[in-house]
């Protein structure tokens, strides 16, 4: 009789613990796809973000976007590359900051002349 009551109450507590792995195992696994999800949904905003800066570069005028690369992140632009003069890395900057969505702006362009000189 000891032996029968034994083996029960390891058997409901090997089924307690299995029912608590499951259950975390689940709620696990949808926050990760949420998560996921919350990550698909990020990039494809920060895409959006990124034509919507490159389409205010573009437009703006005297600013000569050849040499320009825009980043997005969470909103974050980041300017890139070289612009012929030092009134372009002000524009760029500017139109970026300008632009709907945009929460910040790091601009790290250099000004190169027309010709490759500094």
């Amino acid at each position: 009789m000891m032996k029968a009551i034994r083996i029960g109450s390891i058997f409901a507590g090997l089924l307690v613990a299995t029912a608590t792995l499951n259950v975390w195992a689940q709620d696990g696994s949808s926050a990760s796809a949420g998560a996921a999800a919350s990550s698909a949904q990020g990039k494809v905003a920060d895409r959006a973000l990124r034509k919507d800066v490159v389409r205010s570069l573009t437009r703006t005028k005297g600013l000569n976007t050849t040499r320009i690369t825009v980043r997005v992140k969470d909103g974050l632009v980041m300017l890139q590359g070289s612009v012929p003069e030092q009134s372009e890395v002000d524009l760029a900057t500017q139109a970026a900051s300008h632009t709907n969505g945009v929460t910040a702006v790091k601009n790290t362009l250099t000004v190169i002349g027309p010709a490759g000189s500094q």
